[in-house]
């Protein structure tokens, strides 16, 4: 693993552990988020440890100069109105396996996609800072894209695995398995736009939206929704790699 792989996922547990280790301990004496308001202090600092562990870890590494120059990386908003089709397209296909197959409840208005977009940067898109921005990336150059997107999975998965004790927040008691399944759609998916595109906005964007989809669509909790939005993903991820490299260029270059 690469030193800048070590930085950045050494940071990113620490501080996850220290925000969602007090929230945990917490929840198991009775003191809940919903009725304690100070506690969503450590619990967003536990949910962005990916995206602070990812400034740290690249100034560490010489791999940005300061904040601007990261915040530069990050949102690259000039692409092709192509990429930004194909990221719609993979979110859609995300979403309806799972609203077909396992079923769901309406939550919010879908006009409220809208606000629900920009609110889920600190809900979970800017964690692409991190995840795709460095992890993927790193990875690629020692294993296979299916192997590093792989093991990028699994440490996002076993990340999130404190959030299933929190009483209050959302993944609370729900299926953990289900849920890693959809993560490992989720990472193919984010993989193969990040491989295609160059781009980390792009996965920001795209985890953005399905968090707010989430929110509108709430899928029953089983297996066999995530296990077949996440065979779409991958056979997705793949296709979009595939035809990028047939080009030989990004999809951003290509309109």
């Amino acid at each position: 693993m690469s030193r800048l792989n070590k930085s950045y996922l050494s940071i990113t547990f620490l501080i996850m552990l220290i925000g969602w280790g007090v929230c945990l301990l917490c929840s198991f004496n009775g003191v809940l988020l919903n009725e304690n308001k100070w506690l969503y202090a450590p619990y967003l600092l536990g949910g962005l440890s990916p995206t602070i562990a990812s400034y740290l870890s690249l100034k560490h590494n010489n791999r940005v100069t300061d904040v601007k120059d990261w915040l530069k990386n990050i949102f690259d908003f000039k692409h092709s109105i192509f990429s930004y089709i194909m990221v719609a397209i993979m979110t859609i296909l995300f979403i309806l396996p799972q609203c077909f197959i396992s079923g769901y409840q309406s939550g919010a208005p879908i006009f409220a996609i809208f606000i629900m977009i920009p609110m889920m940067l600190v809900g979970g898109g800017l964690e692409e800072a991190g995840w795709r921005y460095i992890f993927q990336q790193e990875l690629e150059k020692d294993y296979s894209f299916s192997a590093a997107t792989i093991i990028v999975s699994i440490v996002w998965w076993l990340w999130h695995l404190p959030l299933f004790y929190i009483q209050n927040v959302s993944q609370y008691g729900k299926n953990y398995f289900a849920f890693g399944l959809s993560v490992l759609g989720l990472s193919f998916a984010m993989a193969g736009i990040r491989k295609s595109t160059g781009s980390v906005w792009l996965c920001v964007l795209f985890h953005c939206t399905v968090n707010s989809l989430s929110g509108i669509y709430i899928i029953n909790d089983n297996v066999w929704g995530p296990m077949a939005a996440a065979a779409v993903m991958i056979i997705s991820s793949y296709v979009v790699v595939k035809i990028s490299d047939k080009n030989g260029k990004h999809f951003s270059n290509t309109l």
